[in-house]
């Protein structure tokens, strides 16, 4: 309320102990927000309303500034990164920095699709949980009713332990021949540990992150869906959603719009990185996306526009401890504290996304380098929101 060149204001709650909150409208754009406050009538004894008073942040109440000296590492001619924090689901920062094609000099932005790496794996186990949804497999299913082929040491692997890293498996980076060359893929990787009869623990005693699980996830979506693990990504998550640049990326089948391309430095100059031998393989790590299409998935998280209310409890409740004592491990989500977080490291690529979900605030920064890992990051990006 404006009384002369006054600006009267009321507290939401207006009792002694409250805790007092201000609302006001944003300037217009390129303005500085500012507050200041006076008394009505300076000789009023209003001390009990005056004692105690603090603000937080005073003077400009954005975030992109503190994001952007948090950011500067990835600004100019160098790999880049894409940084999104929402709150309630709208935007407090979206913003990209440096290059996503150092080649083609060509600038990171919102829509930029950088390989995720294993944020991949959320997608993965939402897959599964949908299936579930169906009727057309259950999480307590032996592993070896959906990939028989698998060596008796596997025997009592289920479903539920391929999600929460529990089956000790063989992870299959580990023994691949020296001799072979080419790309894996998912089926690669089915190979590879059914000539594997043991496994690092009983099945189900322990925790070790496993790739090869993931890898094993995206074929049983495959045989009980009847469709390629790429395929029903893109029918039953991201056209639902509206992911619409977002893809499980298939060499000669898929392609990949708006590419981010990975790099490593070495010596002080940057060189391009994009491909390693494992990174076809899909259910631990191939979907490409944007910060813009990861907003779409996040708001998906909060009702039951794709999964039903039970099955997002049960991907986000605590399933295991992990080799981390502060984190636990759900359905392709780790859990610390308030936050769900995941994030994907590869050749090229380093990302992560976390979640306060009783606060509605997600920060998701990706990047097309291969350091440094932006846990922290995130983290301190966070705390400008929270």
């Amino acid at each position: 309320m404006q009384a002369g060149e006054r600006l009267l204001v009321d507290w939401r709650d207006d009792s002694i102990d409250a805790e007092a909150w201000l609302d006001f409208s944003p300037p217009a754009s390129g303005a500085a927000m500012a507050l200041r406050m006076s008394k009505v009538d300076p000789e009023a004894d209003f001390s009990y309303d005056y004692e105690d008073l603090a603000f937080t942040r005073v003077g400009d109440c954005s975030m992109k500034p503190q994001v952007d000296a948090l950011m500067r590492d990835y600004t100019g001619d160098v790999p880049g990164a894409s940084v999104l924090v929402l709150r309630d689901g709208e935007p407090l920062v979206r913003a990209s920095y440096g290059l996503a094609d150092l080649e083609a000099h060509v600038p990171a932005t919102a829509t930029t699709n950088y390989r995720l790496a294993s944020v991949s794996k959320q997608f993965t186990a939402a897959s599964i949980l949908l299936l579930a949804e169906d009727g057309r497999l259950e999480l307590e299913d032996r592993v070896r009713k959906w990939l028989p082929s698998l060596p008796k040491a596997a025997e009592r692997v289920t479903i539920r332990q391929l999600l929460t890293h529990t089956s000790g498996l063989v992870d299959y980076e580990d023994v691949i021949p020296e001799t072979f060359k080419p790309q894996l893929h998912d089926a690669d990787a089915l190979r590879l540990l059914e000539s594997q009869d043991r496994t690092y623990f009983v099945p189900g005693s322990a925790y070790r992150y496993s790739n090869s699980g993931y890898a094993l996830l995206a074929l049983i979506v495959e045989r009980a869906s009847g469709k390629t693990f790429a395929t029903f990504l893109r029918e039953r998550i991201f056209q639902q959603l509206g992911m619409t640049n977002t893809v499980a990326f298939e060499e000669g089948i898929s392609t990949v719009s708006n590419r981010a391309f990975g790099y490593t430095q070495e010596q002080g100059r940057w060189g391009r990185t994009d491909q390693s031998q494992t990174s076809a393989v899909l259910g631990d790590g191939g979907i490409y996306s944007s910060i813009d299409d990861l907003a779409k998935w996040d708001a998906a998280l909060y009702d039951g526009r794709l999964l039903r209310p039970a099955s997002l409890q049960a991907a986000f409740k605590p399933a295991t401890r992990t080799d981390d004592p502060e984190v636990e491990y759900g359905f392709g989500w780790r859990i610390t504290g308030e936050t769900l977080w995941h994030s994907g490291e590869t050749m090229g690529f380093r990302n992560v996304i976390v979640r306060y979900p009783k606060r509605k605030i997600t920060v998701i920064v990706l990047t097309n380098r291969n350091e440094p890992e932006p846990y922290k990051l995130a983290l301190e990006i966070a705390k400008q929101a929270l």
